[in-house]
């Protein structure tokens, strides 16, 4: 569960900087100070973070491959495209990847905590695809 709190808080700080284009250091310390981490898993969000931001071309290259043509990434929810982003490293890019139903099954708890329902099914789709 520790880990999933780590995601989260990685989750928070791409969405801030996809919305008001807020500097991700800034913004991850302000979250650690209402919202604290264990030195692991603040190590672990910052992995998340950095490395996506830092892939991101990269990782949306990989989300439009996948995505049915009528969703560009402009066109999709905010929460949905931080998250399919935040997994997509995880399970591609990040140095110790989890197993990529453990990454999936992450980023669908998030979903359904922080989007709609039918993005559940959307972003379940989408990675599914990339996983294989």
């Amino acid at each position: 569960m520790s880990r999933r709190r780590a995601r989260e808080a990685a989750f928070k700080v791409l969405f801030q900087v996809d919305q008001v284009d807020n500097a991700p250091g800034p913004a991850f310390e302000h979250l650690l100070e209402e919202w604290p981490l264990s030195t692991e898993n603040k190590e672990f969000a910052w992995q998340l973070i950095e490395g996506t931001l830092r892939e991101q071309q990269e990782l949306d290259r990989g989300i439009m491959q996948y995505a049915s043509r009528e969703w560009s990434l402009g066109r999709m929810a905010p929460v949905d495209r931080c998250l399919l982003r935040l997994a997509a490293f995880e399970m591609l890019c990040a140095d110790a990847p989890q197993a990529p139903a453990v990454v999936i099954d992450e980023a669908l708890e998030l979903a359904k905590r922080y989007s709609e329902a039918g993005s559940v099914a959307f972003i379940n789709a989408i990675l599914d695809r990339m996983k294989r």
